[in-house]
């Protein structure tokens, strides 16, 4: 109503101006009736805005009972899928690869045959080794000549064979492998050494007239025969080599993800087993091949050419699939092999997978966040989706969540987590005894995501804060 006379007294004011005269009016006044029911309307807002005002100020205080029931304490860590094992063969020496009798995705059995490589240098240093050897040999069967000059002769071709194998397996990735081959080459070194020191003495016997020549000369041939044997036996498991074979069952991949000069791993490990010298080319284990520029496959196909560390083949076994997951320091001491998990996949949204522990590194890594972890292999099971069917099985790589069953407490007393707080340094919840709050020290047990285990302080029944207890003090009357 008061709008509506608001509007009449502005046209009256305008029809007044319009005629030269101004017309003076009184303040409008409402009938008394109005004027009330304005005025308790005015209340009920402003006690309305008040309380409102109020509640976001402050939290209501909610009660619950203390309870029985179990509790299971988890611990969240990223994982990452890993196959059993993987292998990656690389080219021994520098050639083409001549033959590659496996398709990409095609389950091989170890030591079959995947690939042969053709290596005219290595080809051309075992037929050198060849000759080198028949020489000897046809040598010790001789007689005198230049004893010293040939005993120096032998030293120099010696310690430069040596030099080459040593410089070879250096370069080796597989720390036992390299290992292997060096112990290898130092008793072979030792060997001639023992020989070379025999003739030597005969040397020097022979030259002060000592000793008789013909022993010298015996000790010489059976020095340069040894060498030769040495350096054939070399070369010989080089060329054998030019032939990958499968260390592992697994699927074939070609190329891979191994970088670097070296001979077949496979190669090596049946050599090592066999008691033969290892099969390192010396002159082939050349630097790393350039990395192809982008748009190129880094995989060799048939007649392709290679350099020695090359990436050939990898064979990945999947056999059994397992998770490697980072847990921080401050939960590892909760985790230990056996624990049961729970595993999602980013790569399969709503399924879960079933997991155990397996074990717990005992030295720490630095976590994606800078700060120290463990490392710790599960066990991967099989997989529901959320409809409750068959999950499919992941691939190697594939990044996951693991939840950790650390603790489980049956049949326990609990309260709510949002129940217990901090004071004093002390985990303490607000009990209600005959009506009033009680501020009760506790000790927490088994700490769910809702429910946290009480260990001593609160009984089953017993009445505690679950919501506001920043607002309560202590004494307070509490319904």
């Amino acid at each position: 109503m008061s709008s509506i006379w608001l509007r009449r007294e502005g046209q009256e004011r305008y029809r007044a101006r319009s005629m030269g005269r101004v017309r003076r009016t009184g303040s409008p006044r409402l009938p008394a009736a109005p004027r009330l029911l304005i005025a308790g309307l005015a209340v009920v807002v402003l006690t309305a805005t008040t309380a409102a005002a109020c509640d976001r100020e402050q939290t209501p205080v909610a009660l619950a009972a203390a309870g029985r029931s179990s509790v299971v304490e988890t611990i969240d860590a990223p994982a990452t899928v890993i196959a059993r094992s993987a292998a990656t063969l690389t080219a021994p020496a520098d050639g083409t690869l001549a033959s590659l009798r496996v398709q990409p995705g095609q389950r091989v059995k170890r030591g079959q045959v995947l690939a042969v490589i053709d290596s005219p240098p290595a080809q051309e240093r075992l037929r050198q080794a060849k000759e080198a050897l028949a020489a000897a040999r046809r040598a010790s069967r001789g007689g005198g000549g230049d004893l010293a000059g040939g005993l120096r002769g032998t030293d120099r071709a010696a310690d430069e064979t040596y030099e080459a194998a040593r410089a070879a397996a250096g370069k080796i990735s597989d720390p036992e492998l390299r290992e292997a081959l060096l112990r290898q080459v130092r008793e072979a070194q030792r060997r001639y050494e023992r020989a070379a020191h025999a003739a030597d003495r005969a040397v020097r016997a022979v030259q002060r007239g000592v000793n008789d020549l013909r022993a010298a000369v015996a000790a010489l041939a059976t020095a340069q025969r040894l060498q030769a044997q040495q350096a054939y036996d070399l070369a010989t498991a080089a060329v054998d080599a030019l032939t990958l074979r499968a260390p592992v069952a697994g699927i074939v991949q070609p190329g891979g993800p191994a970088t670097g000069g070296g001979v077949s791993s496979g190669a090596l490990a049946g050599l090592l087993a066999g008691g033969a010298p290892v099969g390192v080319d010396p002159g082939a284990l050349g630097p790393v091949p350039p990395v192809p520029p982008p748009g190129v496959d880094v995989a060799v196909g048939a007649g392709g050419l290679v350099a020695a560390g090359t990436p050939v083949l990898t064979i990945v076994d999947t056999s059994q699939l397992g998770l490697l997951a980072e847990v921080d320091e401050t939960d590892i001491l909760l985790v230990r092999a056996g624990l049961a998990a729970t595993v999602e996949l980013d790569a399969v949204p709503g399924a879960t997978y079933q997991a155990r522990v397996r074990s717990v590194d005992i030295l720490p890594t630095t976590s994606a966040r800078g700060g120290v972890g463990y490392r710790v292999r599960l066990s991967l099971g099989p997989g529901r989706s959320a409809e409750a069917e068959a999950a499919p099985t992941p691939r190697p790589g594939m990044n996951a969540v693991v939840r950790l069953q650390a603790r489980e407490a049956v049949d326990a007393v609990t309260v709510p987590a949002s129940a217990v707080f901090t004071a004093d340094g002390r985990d303490v919840v607000w009990v209600v005894r005959e009506g009033r709050a009680e501020r009760a020290s506790v000790t927490v047990g088994v700490q769910g995501q809702e429910l946290v285990q009480i260990v001593r302080g609160v009984r089953a029944g017993d009445r505690v804060v679950v919501r506001g207890t920043d607002q309560v003090r202590d004494g307070q009357e509490l319904g």
